[in-house]
């Protein structure tokens, strides 16, 4: 069977006109001939909207009974059984009636689609899971019903159904969205104009990536690999030089022109790992890229042409940014260059060559491959003896036939300086054993002059072959050290990218790692002290430094207090005591200054999002204050001043009945209220760490029983409580302890039935006595009980004349406020026990501090 097809009709706020275009779009497909039917639309007494749907077949729809209320939503089994081509479904994010069979419609929308029926639907961007928080941020109103962006990603169609925000508040005050009633809170609400504009960005952006997306399947399936130039990218080369810093800062000014232009930064390495870039300078290069918005890439390539015209065109890019060759100019006649051939390749890219500082300036050199002084030494005493050797130790002088041994030995020697002392000691050995050769061992002998033609080809060969020898030899032995040094390298980052980063406290372990790698006393992490202007002359130990991380005794308190300084920027400066690196050390540190300025940046996140936490959960604490002050404040309020109006009024003669049962209304009305607003104040004060708490050991006993006689109702009598009377006494406030109970009983008692009451149970260990209030109910899953101590949640109760939701929240507050805990479990045999523990006073314990279990 084919799948059916899905078409989305995406809005940025309810009005657009999502409804009316599906209902227009279904109206184009029936008069084609197409079998269309109505599913579910919900018009909301938009008059338009409901003539377009009179002449449509409509689906009726099932109606579901959940807590005394009946809800009407779409009949799926009855529109299965119609089987038409195109069924037209509204709002793919609602969430059905309890006791339909899916959850949310765009799960009925599956079905459909998987029966082969096209389906036509809408959606207004909030309901996307990905921007649910974004929106919250931006309304104030969090969404319950979500659909994953996968799933409407997967749709055949999606139309943007767009209106601007001045438009849509011109509809909504005209009455073509809600009715009279609900226009201006709307406006003054969720369609303020600053909100509509931001809705509107989110839905756009969002339909631009899934466009992206669609853009570069396309591309994918059909092997284009030419630019389109859809999208500014820019693409900046790296080599690791010092000139990356410059070519970055050019390449961000040049994507900031086209707003929302993508920044990527890419370094070539050869493929056997030997690239021969500063590793240091590429993790301070890319950090910057991260500071500027963009994203590093790296490629494996022997033609670096080629590797980045393939990249850049791999991901779409419009413009390559290079720096200008840093080589001579007799290599730049041998060879045209990146930039040439890169320029050569690059169709329509256009190639940006940047200059800078270090243009013509010749890179140095690899790590390992300068040799040291001594090296050089030895292979010239090699070469000397050698020579000597086959000067007048082969035998006598003037004698051509101990040449081809002499050559054996010359070559020899050549072979071995070449790899102790590299290629210019072996060049040297090469034109001195030409020298000996011609002087010993060619006619006329123990001179200079070759009389045969012959002899001087064999010694012209000699040459040439010893320096191709000398050439080979050394480059195999630098790429062995540069392998060995690249090797040790690559273990070492692995360390520490695999292995520091991933604790706790990664900026003291990167310092910990860096002294243990390289042997050192101390190393310290120093930053110049926020506002401080250094003042002309002054040194730099003076310049208001402070140690932000540091590792091992005595750390530098001052870059001039130290061995080894590792500048990391203008504010940052590594500083190592100990000993002086060597050079390919120094390539190494500079990667661990790098990776601890960003681990200094991870921890100064991690600080400002602990300390805005509180702050995020006031707000959200006062947020769900609002709503639930207008929800469950609003009832008492009403009832009481109902009462009140009534009994003032001179119009209507109330009976001593009608009169008492009016004063009854109005003082249990305004005992809830009473409870309510002490619910809140104690939660803010619990919040505010100011509530006052005056714990003295008590008889746990009659504190139950006090308990019980405060529950409101008859069905304080049911519970029954197994509290031994020889359980010692407990430490806690009296009037706190009253609330918990009363409040973790009263809940016991709710969910029990009626022929399992709730069970009240005490035991002592050690110094806690734990107090168990059990119930038979229906029980609370695990995993959702953790949220049920969070404020204002009451796990899916739609009856909201039970209170703020603050019950729980609260008795567990005033719980650790007196020294003890409330938590949840299972009852055996099922329902919910809630466990409070409390403390024993100390002259209550048993023997060591051990008691009784009761």
């Amino acid at each position: 069977m084919t799948r059916g097809s899905l078409r989305v009709y995406l809005g940025a706020a309810p009005g657009v006109g999502k409804t009316y275009r599906m209902l227009d779009e279904a109206h184009r497909r029936r008069d084609r001939g197409a079998d269309v039917v109505v599913g579910f639309v919900e018009c909301h007494g938009r008059v338009m909207t409901e003539a377009m749907i009179d002449d449509l077949e409509v689906v009726p729809r099932a109606r579901t009974t959940h807590r005394g209320r009946t809800f009407e939503e779409m009949d799926l089994d009855a529109v299965l059984e119609r089987r038409p081509r195109v069924v037209l479904v509204d709002e793919l994010a609602h969430g059905n009636a309890p006791g339909s069979r899916n959850a949310r419609r765009w799960q009925d929308i599956e079905e459909l689609l998987d029966a082969g029926i096209t389906v036509l639907s809408t959606l207004n961007i909030q309901h996307l899971e990905s921007l649910n928080d974004v929106v919250e941020r931006v309304t104030g109103i969090r969404q319950d019903e979500t659909v994953p962006d996968a799933w409407v990603r997967a749709a055949e169609q999606i139309e943007l159904v767009d209106m601007t925000p001045e438009a849509l508040r011109k509809r909504l005050a005209h009455g073509n969205v809600y009715r009279p009633e609900r226009i201006d809170a709307s406006l003054g609400d969720y369609f303020r104009g600053g909100n509509l504009s931001a809705l509107r960005e989110l839905a756009l952006l969002w339909l631009a990536g899934r466009v992206e997306d669609e853009l570069e399947s396309y591309r994918s399936d059909h092997g284009v690999t030419d630019t389109w130039e859809t999208r500014e990218r820019v693409v900046v080369a790296l080599t690791g030089g010092a000139e990356g810093e410059t070519l970055l800062r050019r390449a961000a000014r040049i994507a900031r022109r086209g707003r929302g232009a993508d920044l990527l930064a890419v370094h070539v390495a050869r493929s056997d790992g030997l690239t021969g870039a500063d590793p240091g300078l590429l993790a301070r290069q890319r950090v910057l890229v991260e500071h500027l918005g963009g994203t590093y890439h790296q490629v494996l390539g022997e033609d670096v042409a080629r590797a980045l015209i393939a990249f850049a065109r791999g991901v779409n890019a419009t413009q390559l940014v290079l720096g200008a060759s840093r080589r001579g100019r007799i290599a730049r006649l041998l060879s045209p260059g990146i930039g040439a051939a890169a320029t050569a390749l690059s169709g329509p890219i256009d190639v940006h060559l940047v200059s800078h500082e270090q243009a013509g300036v010749r890179p140095p050199s690899g790590p390992g491959t300068t040799l040291s002084r001594r090296r050089r030494l030895v292979a010239c005493g090699l070469a000397l003896l050698a020579l000597l050797l086959a000067g007048f130790g082969l035998g006598a002088p003037a004698e051509e036939a101990y040449l081809s041994s002499a050559i054996v030995l010359v070559f020899a020697t050549v072979t071995v300086v070449a790899l102790v002392g590299g290629m210019w000691p072996a060049l040297l050995t090469s034109v001195s054993g030409f020298a000996v050769l011609n002087f010993f061992y060619t006619e006329p002998y123990l001179t200079f002059t070759v009389a045969r033609m012959q002899s001087l080809l064999a010694l012209a060969g000699f040459v040439v072959v010893a320096v191709s020898v000398s050439v080979v030899v050394d480059q195999a032995a630098r790429r062995t050290r540069e392998a060995a040094q690249a090797g040790a390298e690559a273990q070492i980052l692995a360390t520490v990218a695999g292995n520091v980063l991933r604790g706790s406290r990664p900026l003291a372990a990167l310092m910990e790692r860096l002294r243990e790698t390289f042997s050192l006393a101390s190393v310290a992490l120093l930053q110049r002290r926020p506002g401080f202007t250094a003042r002309p002359g002054q040194r730099r130990d003076q310049q208001g430094w402070e140690v932000v991380a540091a590792a091992g005794e005595d750390p530098p308190r001052s870059p001039t207090d130290r061995d080894t300084e590792v500048p990391v920027d203008e504010a940052l400066t590594l500083v190592l005591r100990g000993r002086r690196p060597q050079a390919g050390d120094r390539r190494i540190i500079e990667v661990f200054a790098a990776q601890a300025a960003v681990a200094l940046r991870q921890e100064r996140l991690e600080r400002e999002a602990a300390s805005a936490r509180p702050l995020a959960e006031a707000d959200r604490m006062r947020t769900a204050l609002l709503s639930a002050v207008s929800h469950d404040l609003r009832a008492p309020l009403a009832s009481a001043k109902a009462s009140v109006t009534s009994l003032r009024s001179r119009e209507v003669h109330f009976s001593d009945r009608d009169r008492d049962g009016l004063l009854a209304m109005a003082d249990e009305s305004l005992d809830q209220l009473t409870r309510l607003v002490t619910d809140l104040l104690d939660m803010s004060r619990l919040q505010a760490g100011v509530l006052g708490v005056t714990a003295r050991p008590l008889q746990l006993r009659e504190s139950v029983f006090s308990a019980l006689d405060q529950i409101d109702g008859s069905g304080a009598d049911r519970v029954r409580v197994l509290v031994p009377e020889e359980l010692p006494d407990a430490v806690a406030d009296p009037g706190l302890l009253d609330r918990v109970l009363v409040n973790v009983v009263g809940n016991a008692l709710r969910f029990s039935p009626g022929d399992r009451p709730p069970t009240v149970s005490a035991s002592w260990t050690g110094d806690r006595i734990e107090v168990l209030v059990a119930d038979h109910g229906p029980g609370v899953a695990e995993e959702d009980r953790e949220g049920m101590f969070v404020p204002f949640q009451r796990l899916g109760d739609t009856d909201n004349h039970s209170g703020l939701g603050l019950g729980l929240a609260l008795s567990q507050g005033l719980a650790e406020a007196m020294g003890g805990s409330l938590e949840a479990d299972a009852t055996p045999g099922g329902g919910l026990t809630m466990r409070l523990t409390l403390r024993v006073p100390e002259s209550g314990r048993g023997p060591d501090g051990l008691g009784d279990r009761g």
